[in-house]
């Protein structure tokens, strides 16, 4: 049984899967915490039908998380290793100037979304709207092009409650033309994300010759979902197809599931 771990800045999700069982089914079997409970993570070990053999992981929220994670994976008998972005993995192609220096997180989610896809596929971006929001773009050629980073919604709406000495923690509705602040606050955050996300999206299609597939994951995008779908719709139109995003629970864990059934063998 291999552990998979995705710490983030706000919440751990971790899964498990046997990459050696012909019964497994594809997704690894998964959970989210508070990514500070780690008694939480304890106690779901505690409850695992077997013991880990040992985990993988990828961590962002800090060298001290991750030591921390660390050492409760060890009371159960289970080291981990943490993955990183290399230039290629499984196909995938890196084209960071420094292909280290991309989060492994966004790394594993490409891997994750390229899972899913059969060997031929239209390009495709991934938007992903946690404490940041990431939106990268990967051709049909399967090679990782590069991508955005930007301030998620939650950090958009508190970046202005407290960096401003008048405005509030907003909670308005996403309107055309906003009549109060509170709905300024959220329609400019649900504006700025969509504007984003579109922007890439005709990028992707300029570059490829061809619409890109999205694909939408985290937290924030329930928030951010109904203003990125009407620009979608309204500029997609013009070119015949409207794209509809396609949400995706765990894209970390699915790609680092996808790393074990690759490499099954302890330590690898």
């Amino acid at each position: 049984m291999i552990i998979l771990i995705d710490s983030g800045n706000s919440r751990l999700k971790v899964g498990w899967l046997d990459p050696a069982s012909p019964d497994m089914p594809r997704e690894p079997a998964t959970v989210a915490f508070d990514g500070l409970d780690l008694d939480a993570l304890d106690r779901w070990l505690t409850a695992l039908p077997r013991r880990p053999s040992r985990a993988l992981g990828v961590n962002v929220a800090g060298a001290d998380r991750g030591a921390a994670i660390a050492g409760v994976l060890q009371r159960h008998g289970c080291a981990v290793a943490w993955a990183t972005s290399q230039p290629t993995t499984l196909g995938l192609v890196n084209c960071y100037k420094n292909p280290s220096q991309l989060g492994a997180d966004r790394w594993a989610s490409l891997l994750g979304v390229l899972s899913r896809l059969p060997g031929t596929h239209p390009p495709f971006l991934l938007a992903s709207f946690g404490t940041a929001t990431t939106i990268d773009t990967v051709g049909p050629d399967n090679v990782f092009a590069g991508g955005l980073i930007l301030p998620g919604p939650a950090m958009m709406r508190n970046a202005l409650a407290h960096g401003t000495a008048n405005l509030p923690i907003a909670d308005g509705q996403v309107v055309p033309y906003p009549t109060d602040t509170h709905e300024a606050i959220a329609s400019g955050i649900a504006a700025a994300q969509a504007g984003a996300v579109v922007r890439q999206w005709l990028a992707g299609r300029q570059r490829y010759g061809e619409a890109p597939q999205i694909f939408a994951a985290g937290g924030g995008w329930p928030e951010v979902r109904q203003e990125i779908e009407h620009l979608l719709a309204d500029t997609g139109g013009g070119f015949g197809a409207a794209p509809v995003p396609i949400y995706l629970n765990h894209p970390v864990l699915d790609g680092l599931a996808a790393r074990a059934r690759a490499n099954p063998a302890p330590h690898a």
